[in-house]
């Protein structure tokens, strides 16, 4: 993927742990969220409070490489709703309720999971390509 994001693949590869740390810097942040995201499944409200500020100093990291580094937007490119790590953080949720699904005998959740990771993995290349062309800009990082 040009600008430097990962592609959709890369990204959904990093979120399971097990494979091998990637060397990019959002993906590793990826990973990290993902990490957080399955600890935060059945934890109690205290240590969920944790691991959510813990992933709001991620997403923010994420949101400063891209603000750096994503080419210029053109002047007429629409906003997106959410920053880049904002989208990272709910593929990475969405990964870690995935793979907790398998686990589960609820067929019905499985399917319905899985099928929400793989529409918001296209959405996120989709954002990815429009991002590198300038033709979709990001909301200010904080």
């Amino acid at each position: 993927m040009s600008a430097g994001l990962p592609t959709r693949s890369q990204l959904l590869h990093a979120c399971r742990d097990g494979n091998p740390l990637p060397d990019h810097p959002v993906l590793r942040r990826a990973r990290e969220l993902a990490a957080l995201h399955a600890r935060s499944l059945g934890a109690v409200p205290a240590v969920v409070a944790d691991l959510d500020e813990q992933r709001a100093h991620l997403v923010r990291d994420i949101d400063r490489w891209a603000e750096v580094r994503l080419p210029p937007a053109h002047g007429g490119a629409y906003l997106h709703t959410e920053s880049l790590g904002a989208v990272i953080d709910r593929l990475a949720r969405l990964s870690a309720r995935a793979y907790a699904a398998l686990a589960d005998d609820a067929e019905w959740d499985l399917w319905f999971a899985w099928e929400r990771l793989a529409e918001s993995a296209v959405a996120y290349e989709d954002l990815a390509t429009e991002l590198a062309t300038g033709r979709r800009r990001l909301p200010n990082a904080l």
